[in-house]
């Protein structure tokens, strides 16, 4: 596994077209949790709220993945992500940087593992 010393270090590894994506989407995250540590975590940029590692993310071969860190998120919102095209897991949700991850849907992703968090610390 190889160790990063922070998401700029891992967004450089990336290609050109998942460094725009994830930059983006790492923008975005912090927007929703400024009060978040940038974090690595699994190998992977993610966002910490205390000990909890609220959001994640990557980029690989074919597709980026955003990571809540909890596999009882995602299924919260299956319908929806089917409905929009994404591929997903309890624990992975992949998107392309022609197909990002909406707005909306993102900070509703993240409140539901913030509320999940503060239920569960």
């Amino acid at each position: 596994m190889i160790a990063f010393a922070g998401h700029d270090a891992y967004l450089a590894t990336r290609p050109a077209a998942q460094q725009v994506a994830l930059s983006d989407l790492r923008t975005r995250i912090a927007r929703i949790i400024p009060q978040a540590e940038e974090v690595i975590s699994y190998a992977m940029p993610g966002f910490r709220l205390g000990r909890r590692v609220i959001a994640g993310y990557a980029g690989f071969a074919r597709n980026c993945g955003y990571y809540p860190h909890s596999g009882k998120i995602l299924p919260q919102f299956a319908a929806e992500l089917t409905a929009a095209g994404f591929r997903f897991t309890p624990g992975a949700l992949q998107f392309t940087p022609d197909h990002p991850i909406p707005d909306d849907l993102l900070a509703r992703l993240i409140a539901a593992r913030l509320a999940e968090a503060d239920a569960h610390p």
